[in-house]
């Protein structure tokens, strides 16, 4: 089940709201565990019970290292709590791959290849494991106590608003909240949680899924123009951005009106005017986990020598590439970015500094755009392929079936998605974003702005309903 179906917004999300306001204050949490449990059999009731299994074991290893009081019980609790998460994360998430590359490694000095049977990715496995492991992290370092319930901790992890698409949340920066938010049962805060989840699902279905479907098709072509492999790829940097900011507003949105106060996950990173900007502005919560759980933890800038910080730079980027699939291609993408945050802490800023902001602009895009390619082409041969075709390095031999144009509604959406992730670079545009996402609204500007949201719902339900073509991008993470 995804926040854009019909089953969800018109089925499960009515009935569960109204048992969740109904329910007394201090059932919410167990109507709101309920919720999340059947929210995440209805995608994937065979890894259910295992994943239960695995999370209640965690919350009591968890539990036993916080009363230790001897360091190395305490820290071999803390190894094993470590080794089951990204066990897990690795048999589900990287054995496949493991075993793909072992037998092309096999085969080519001629032995034989490892029989394999193939293993199911289970639904939000990528961000369920890194909150756990926040969990575990911020208890051994005594940023928080744990949880006392199980069910608490449960909650935690599944709460459906943000198990399959983030944003990650750490544990320590909502663990008062899942004891106790009474204080965030406000009409107006339930109100903005609800317009929040509008914008996120009209990004989604009315920007990122109108031109998605292009998307797939200049992708699938042997051999595009290179006018349609740069169509192509801008195309998708508006896809995944509207879809993956859509889905962090919804989950924002949905969490407000529960009375939780996630975190932001993306701040127009497209108006970024150098990679490490970018990642200042995009996936807001990767980056930061990565920061505070890997990149300071291995040494961080404070490391003795300059080198060893580049290190450090390059090995959490090669993870976070790898944290995203199962695939070269993500390890590329991630080396990609590591690499120009290299080049830009040794000497590329220094020179942007001296340049006008739109040159900036410029050089942040384009390398984000071929970065992109590694990230939706299928494989290293079709990314090499795709960047050829770009920059005119590639012939085909032969002429393909082209498609002629595209249709004129897919540029009115390119256009309208274009104009608002770059809206931030202007003054006005700043402060449209600050009035949408920041500022309380009184009285009078919710019933203003009350017609404005309703049309976006049903536009956007409307969608839902007439097409056939409702991608989840991040399911494959």
């Amino acid at each position: 089940m995804v926040f854009t179906s019909v089953i969800f917004l018109l089925l499960f999300l009515p009935i569960f709201m109204m048992a969740y306001h109904l329910a007394p204050q201090k059932r919410r949490n167990l109507v709101a565990l309920s919720g999340s449990l059947i929210f995440y059999m209805w995608g994937a009731p065979l890894f259910f019970w295992l994943l239960l299994a695995l999370l209640i074991g965690n919350f009591h290893i968890v539990k036993q290292m916080d009363k230790s009081q001897v360091p190395k019980k305490r820290k071999s609790l803390l190894i094993a709590s470590l080794l089951i998460n990204l066990g897990v994360l690795a048999y589900f998430k990287y054995a496949n791959f493991f075993i793909e590359n072992l037998n092309l490694l096999l085969e080519g000095i001629g032995l034989n290849a490892v029989i394999w049977m193939k293993i199911a990715l289970p639904i939000g496995i990528s961000f369920f494991t890194f909150q756990s492991i926040t969990y575990t992290l911020d208890v051994y370092w005594k940023k928080h106590s744990p949880l006392e319930k199980s069910t608490d901790y449960l909650l935690y992890i599944l709460l459906f608003p943000q198990l399959i698409a983030g944003p990650i949340i750490r544990f320590n920066t909502i663990a008062e909240e899942i004891k106790d938010r009474s204080q965030n049962y406000t009409s107006d805060y339930k109100l903005s949680g609800l317009y929040r989840f509008i914008i996120g699902l009209a990004k989604k279905v009315l920007i990122a899924n109108q031109i998605g479907d292009q998307v797939d098709i200049i992708f699938a072509l042997d051999s595009p123009s290179p006018y349609f492999a740069w169509m192509g790829i801008i195309a998708y940097s508006m896809q995944i951005y509207f879809d993956f900011a859509g889905y962090s507003d919804m989950a924002i949105g949905l969490g407000k009106i529960l009375g939780f106060n996630f975190p932001e996950n993306f701040r127009s990173p497209y108006t970024s005017k150098n990679i490490t900007e970018f990642w200042r502005r995009w996936h807001i919560t990767l980056g930061t986990f990565m920061r505070d759980y890997l990149y300071i933890p291995l040494g961080g800038s404070r490391a003795d020598k300059i080198q060893r910080v580049y290190f450090n730079l390059i090995v959490v980027f090669l993870l976070s590439g790898l944290w995203h699939g199962a695939s070269w291609n993500f390890v590329i993408w991630g080396a990609w970015h590591g690499l120009f945050l290299i080049f830009e802490r040794a000497f590329l800023l220094k020179f942007l500094n001296k340049l006008p902001a739109f040159f900036n602009l410029i050089y942040a895009y384009l390398v984000v755009l071929i970065g992109w390619v590694f990230f939706r082409a299928d494989d290293l041969h079709s990314a090499k392929t795709y960047l050829g075709t770009m920059f005119g390095l590639r012939h085909a031999e032969a002429p393909m079936p082209q498609i002629e144009s595209l249709p004129p509604e897919f540029y009115t959406f390119l256009l309208i998605a274009l104009l608002f992730a770059f809206i931030g670079i202007s003054n006005l545009g700043r402060r449209w974003e600050q009035f949408f996402f920041s500022t309380p609204f009184s009285a009078k500007q919710y019933l203003r702005l009350s017609p404005l949201y309703l049309i976006l719902l049903v536009l956007s339900i409307s969608y839902i309903a007439s097409s056939d073509f409702n991608p989840f991008i991040y399911f494959r993470f």
